[in-house]
């Protein structure tokens, strides 16, 4: 009598579901965590403080006595709402980031764990930093260079969805922009590339960071350079860091069995 075949995905099924049990564990705290930073940032400065904020940078260059407008009935209460969501997705980034992390952690290496700290930070810093540079520069200048141009026949008064929207695009393009030297980082200590060849596309990279810019940004001169210079500035500096983190992390020569992610 003929042994059967044995099945290669025999086993296999518990630790899948371990993982979406992970998975969906690390989801909820995410979840958890934005929703308390909404909790906290309702009652202190609330959703109308926190809309006079992101609205402070273009309401400075409006002409005269001029406002931004509603024009949907349920605008003035549902779009600081949106904006209370969001400055609590940024307060809880750090919590979010480290969630991901975690989850992917038990399948490296002990000495690439050691990049799970630093990257989590790090990639709260920059993104935080890309969103303050486009509120704290880009904004004010290219609604400056907007009001500069525009006719004097026409009042300014944007619609605060309209305008919602098109903070919310550029706050995440200048956020990831900015995320530039993690991606260096991640993909040179991966192996995919080496710093050699990070360092000759170097021409090319400058080309893309301005074609990118020229794309998703808005059609003024202001954005498009706010946004190509500091992705270049920053490719270089991910460069020299992936130098330092591919030499502070190297495997050793023996790893001991114990050591190694469970297959």
């Amino acid at each position: 009598m003929s042994t059967p075949p044995k099945d290669e995905l025999e086993g296999t099924e518990q630790p899948f579901v371990s993982h979406l049990v992970e998975l969906r564990d690390r989801l909820i705290r995410a979840v958890i965590a934005i929703g308390i930073a909404f909790g906290v940032l309702a009652l202190y400065p609330g959703p109308s403080g926190l809309y006079d904020m992101l609205a402070a940078p273009l309401s400075a260059h409006l002409p005269g006595d001029a406002k931004l407008i509603a024009t949907n009935v349920i605008s003035p209460i549902l779009v600081p709402l949106k904006i209370t969501l969001m400055a609590a997705f940024m307060l809880a980034l750090p919590i979010v980031l480290y969630q991901v992390w975690a989850f992917v952690a038990p399948g490296l290496y002990s000495h690439e764990k050691k990049l799970v700290l630093p990257l989590v930070v790090s990639s709260t810093v920059l993104f935080v930093a890309g969103v303050a540079f486009c509120y704290f520069l880009v904004i004010p200048g290219m609604a400056k260079f907007i009001q500069a141009f525009a006719p004097t026949s026409i009042t300014a008064a944007p619609d605060i969805e309209q305008y919602f929207g098109f903070v919310l695009t550029l706050f995440f393009v200048f956020g990831i922009a900015f995320e530039v030297p993690i991606a260096v980082i991640v993909l040179a200590r991966m192996g995919i590339v080496t710093i050699e060849q990070l360092q000759q596309w170097r021409g090319y990279f400058i080309v893309g960071a301005f074609i990118v810019a020229a794309v998703v940004t808005p059609p003024d001169v202001i954005s498009q350079l706010a946004l190509a210079i500091p992705m270049c500035i920053l490719y270089e500096i991910g460069i020299i860091a992936a130098r330092i983190f591919i030499k502070n992390t190297q495997a050793p020569e023996e790893q001991p069995a114990s050591d190694k992610p469970a297959s």
